[in-house]
């Protein structure tokens, strides 16, 4: 319950709260004037019995609530490893902040100075980038909201997103893959990862953490478990694909189930690093602006083009909703029109 100390010094009369509820910290504060004191008395006693007072967000700092987050978040979180980054950015411009202090107009400036810098490439940061690093940031501020009670409200929910881009569609052109796959030829585990890749449209980290397992020769599938969102997917493995990893299968490693393992100067790595031959196979292919997961949108453009519906791309790529494969949407125009033409000869009104 509250209990109000009336004091008397040279500077004038003043009134000291406090009030100590079971199962709360302690709160205080001092007023000049009686009848505030009973008002914020009476206020934040029926807040701290409610669940409404959020007093913790001045006695924690974003610090203490990333370390928090971070012991939560880190063994179930798929992609940690980029969510870490964009916290190591908060932390570094918010870390010492009280919660109470970090307000929308604060994380405003923040993203603002985001937007207005540049990546590690040396290149302007995209509208789409700032928006993953203010959702890491919503992610942590809203575990102190739900789980630690630090906070009554994310910040983050009040302030404007940038606007992201209608979404990359970059794909190889016949001749341009043509020319990649004979440039990664001469690297045996390249154009296995490169083949798996356009002919499955698989993520590359899908693709270079396969395991033998998951591989189903008698069916031709290759069983996904660990998804970017957690879905099981079933990959289709024909063509040069299954002969490759059948060859492959002849010879493989009995101590080792990966079908990638790292070289063993990486003996900690996940997978084997295909960085440097990738690169060059794009040199030598002259092939520009072109980056390993546009082999996924490869895929799916070639899809579009032979005819395959947008919900059955969705349902290879892994996407939950059309959304994500509306960008190639304009490359099945041939196939649309084609179906509206059977339509219009069977109502009797084509050509």
């Amino acid at each position: 319950m509250a209990t109000i100390e009336k004091r008397t010094n040279e500077a004038g009369t003043s009134y000291r709260v406090k009030i100590r509820l079971k199962g709360h910290a302690p709160e205080s504060a001092t007023f000049e004037r009686l009848t505030d004191a009973k008002a914020w008395a009476a206020k934040t006693e029926a807040d701290m019995k409610a669940g409404r007072h959020f007093g913790e967000s001045k006695r924690h700092t974003f610090g203490d609530l990333v370390k928090e987050y971070t012991a939560q978040a880190k063994p179930i979180l798929k992609s940690w490893d980029h969510r870490e980054m964009h916290l190591a950015y908060w932390l570094d411009a918010l870390g010492d902040c009280q919660l109470d202090s970090i307000t929308p107009v604060r994380i405003a400036k923040e993203r603002d100075k985001l937007l207005a810098g540049e990546t590690y490439r040396h290149t302007k940061r995209t509208g789409a980038t700032v928006v993953r690093y203010l959702a890491s940031l919503s992610a942590c501020l809203a575990h102190g909201v739900r789980e630690l009670q630090w906070l009554e409200r994310n910040p983050v929910e009040r302030i404007k997103k940038p606007p992201e881009n209608k979404g990359r569609v970059r794909f190889l052109s016949d001749d341009e893959r043509a020319a990649l796959l004979d440039a990664c030829r001469p690297h045996a585990n390249l154009y296995l990862a490169v083949v798996l890749s356009l002919t499955t449209g698989a993520r590359q980290a899908e693709i270079m953490g396969l395991r033998w397992g998951q591989i189903d020769f008698a069916r031709q599938v290759i069983s996904l478990s660990e998804t970017k969102n957690s879905d099981r997917r079933a990959l289709p493995l024909v063509g040069q694909a299954l002969d490759l990893l059948r060859e492959r299968g002849r010879v493989r490693t009995l101590g080792d189930d990966r079908i990638f393992p790292p070289s063993a100067k990486a003996k900690k790595a996940d997978c084997l690093d295909l960085r440097q031959p990738w690169e060059k196979a794009l040199k030598e292919a002259g092939i520009a602006d072109f980056h390993w997961h546009d082999l996924r949108h490869t895929a799916a453009s070639y899809l579009a083009m032979n005819g395959v519906s947008l919900v059955e791309i969705a349902k290879v790529l892994g996407h939950r909703t059309l959304a994500m494969v509306a960008r190639y949407s304009h490359l099945s125009e041939g196939h649309i029109v084609a179906t509206g033409q059977k339509l219009a000869d069977r109502l009797g009104v084509g050509q």
